[in-house]
């Protein structure tokens, strides 16, 4: 018997693929007409959900006290009217001129301790009492009025948090944040090591956050404050959902992210029922875009692993931006395309920014369904028109389920570590390009892929790859040993193993916690220039089966094999790392370690993985070969699979499918023994789940 694996709709009113935009009536409160336009276009556009109120704490209160919520009650109920549902937002992203006028505190203090004035977006203070106050008070009374109005489907909390704030409420909050941790300086002046330069504190008082003219240099430090922001915002967060909460308790809260670094994202997963995220990729910036949709697909794929579960697309453009450094447009087909990649990889809806263009201000020209010209003639409405029409076809997809048996882990801590580490390659070490490369090598085999982190059950997975992982915990190390042990595959990288939670360097020799389970002593590290090149030679019956030789670049270690089996040697004559371990196996328990201790490109990367997907017995979306840029992924409802096949190469290409029994989703027609997929060409097929 197959198990069901379909998730509850995220609305039970529209348990459909959503397919939307921000919109922002308070823009145009001056001309009534627009909504009825806007109304009648989104039908045109197949439109379902619209997010509401972003910004638009000036329009919902234009002085202090003063609630205008009329033109707010228009536009829900004209949209209850035609069936679009709404994303109801808190305007905190952006907050009005009156208070930051009457109340200084509200305004963000930057690194170098001056205040801002007011404007912008996230130009606020999450620790300021009076922000938190009216935040609170506008959350309360829109929820209040509109959390049972049949509009409404869920909270759009705040928008793309992202910052940090070091004024003096900070500093003190960061001060109790870690007197929590640490309980008494002594501990934090050893987990610190601020015996380094003679920076040991003496009282609590001492300890600002990190700044360009003051502290900077002590990396436990900058690693706690990047924490304590993080925990800072997502009690924000929380502050603003317990708001909205009382009012009808069952509605959904989300907030949209956008890879903003200095937040570790997997600690809002407890407090919101849906993940979802913005998604602006620099499409044709090559004619092959399929490395950069492998980049985008590797953060589809770590917004659906925070809960595990189905995530919502909530802005993306369907033409261009205005605020990359080259705006283009994406050529006809690509929304289509980058759009149901989203889907494929979890998404249960595709939303813009934004449905109208601005007539002004400093997004006028970012890319919208609705152009300055006003009406539907356009290439743009056409296409997410076309889309819209496929998202109703295909909509029995929404709620089904990713099944991942292959994991990369990706902790931001480590992150944030190993960018702090004055290391090998301070001119660019290129984790997320490394983190990057490891996913687009199990990508292109159409290997679902989850991206988790070291606290995540490493239970459900064959396979776990951990680039680069450079803070390395010791709890970490014993889950590791222990996947390994049961028969799971690992696979480590260079420069891991190096510190623990603190940043503190592990003794007793690298890769630190990992050394029994991986086999091996890392004895040295380099970093290389760009102009530098070594090489690895896969050994004459090796166990994986492949040889050949393989450039390596930008870093690379001098290892010895302990316990660990050498599957390749350095190969530069000239250097003296010539016969050395480059590349080694462990068996351990069960199951097998792997550690590379150099930088190897997609040639030898590919080949790798195809190897480890065969031995671990990884599922593939189709067992086929796939050619270059074209990708396969798959969700299922335990009885029927859902795939898309996604042709991102930049010219027309030939998939030859499996065998199996394949309908075309959309037209219900039955489909192969081979497709034809044009330039950015994309099919998304159904079959029977096998047993």
């Amino acid at each position: 018997m197959i198990p069901k694996l379909r998730f509850p709709p995220v609305s039970a009113k529209l348990p459909v693929l959503m397919h939307g935009a921000d919109y922002n009536p308070d823009q145009w409160l001056h001309d009534p007409r627009v909504l009825e336009e806007d109304v009648r276009l989104m039908k045109l556009a197949g439109c379902n959900v619209m997010s509401v109120g972003i910004f638009a704490w000036a329009a919902l209160e234009p002085e202090e006290g003063v609630f205008t919520f009329g033109w707010l009650d228009r536009v829900l109920d004209r949209l209850a009217e035609a069936g679009i549902y709404v994303w109801l937002a808190t305007p905190s992203g952006a907050r009005p001129a009156w208070m930051s006028e009457k109340y200084p505190e509200v305004r963000r203090v930057e690194a170098n301790r001056v205040r801002n004035l007011h404007g912008m977006r996230h130009n606020h203070c999450y620790t300021s009492p009076v922000y938190r106050e009216k935040t609170a008070l506008l959350n309360g009374k829109l929820a209040e009025r509109y959390a049972n109005h049949p509009a409404v489907i869920g909270w759009h909390i705040s928008n793309e948090y992202g910052g940090d704030c070091h004024c003096e409420l900070c500093q003190e909050a960061f001060r109790g944040w870690l007197r929590e941790k640490y309980g008494t300086l002594e501990a934090l002046n050893a987990a610190w090591w601020t015996s380094f330069w003679a920076h040991t504190y003496t009282d609590w008082r001492q300890i600002e956050s990190p700044a360009p003219h003051g502290e900077y240099m002590v990396h436990g430090h900058n690693l706690d404050w990047r924490r304590f922001v993080t925990d800072q915002t997502v009690d924000f967060c929380r502050h603003e959902i317990r708001a909205v909460r009382a009012a009808h308790p069952a509605l959904p809260v989300t907030t949209n992210m956008h890879m903003i670094e200095g937040l570790d994202y997997r600690k809002f997963a407890d407090a919101l029922d849906v993940i979802s995220w913005d998604s602006y990729p620099t499409w044709h910036e090559q004619k092959d875009d399929s490395k950069l949709a492998a980049s985008v697909a590797f953060y589809h794929d770590l917004f659906r692993s925070l809960k595990r579960k189905p995530f919502l697309l909530m802005e993306c453009t369907p033409s261009l931006t205005n605020w990359q450094p080259v705006s283009k447009l994406k050529r006809p087909g690509m929304h289509r395309l980058s759009s149901l990649q989203a889907v494929a990889h979890g998404a249960d809806s595709v939303q813009y920014f934004q449905w109208r263009k601005s007539r002004g201000s400093s997004e006028k020209f970012h890319g919208a369904v609705v152009d300055h010209a006003g009406h539907e003639h356009t290439r743009v409405f056409r296409e997410v028109a076309e889309l819209g029409r496929t998202l109703a076809a295909i909509s029995e997809i929404a709620g089904t389920a990713t099944v991942a048996e292959a994991a990369i882990l990706f902790d931001w801590d480590n992150r944030w570590a190993v960018k702090d580490a004055q290391g090998p390659r301070n001119m660019g070490i290129h984790y997320e390009e490394t983190v990057y490369a490891h996913h687009r090598a199990l990508w292109a085999q159409g290997v679902s892929t989850d991206v988790i982190g070291s606290d995540d059950d490493f239970g459900p997975y064959k396979l776990i790859v951990a680039p680069m992982l450079y803070l390395c915990r010791e709890a970490t190390g014993r889950k590791l040993e222990r996947f390994v042990e049961a028969g799971g595959t690992l696979v480590a990288t260079y420069w891991s193993g190096i510190v623990d939670e603190n940043d503190l360097c592990h003794l007793g020799g690298f890769p630190g916690p990992l050394r029994k389970t991986l086999g091996i002593w890392a004895e040295e590290i380099e970093g290389l220039y760009d102009d530098d090149r070594n090489g690895i030679a896969m050994l004459p019956g090796n166990e994986l089966g492949f040889g050949g030789e393989f450039e390596s670049h930008e870093i690379g270690e001098r290892i010895h094999a302990e316990s660990a089996d050498v599957l390749a040697v350095y190969t530069d004559a000239d250097s003296f790392y010539a016969g050395w371990p480059a590349l080694t196996v462990n068996r351990f328990g069960k199951g097998n370690a792997y550690y590379m201790a150099t930088r190897l490109k997609d040639d030898f990367l590919g080949a790798f993985y195809r190897k480890l997907a065969e031995r671990a017995g990884l599922i593939r979306a189709v067992e086929t070969d796939l050619p270059h840029g074209v990708s396969a992924q798959v969700r299922t409802d335990g009885i029927a699979d859902y795939v898309f096949i996604l042709n991102f190469s930049g010219r027309a290409q030939r998939v030859a499918l499996d065998g199996r029994r394949y309908t075309d989703l959309e037209t219900g027609q039955p489909a192969g023994p081979e497709l034809e997929l044009p330039v950015c060409g994309a099919r998304v097929l159904k079959r029977l789940r096998q047993e």
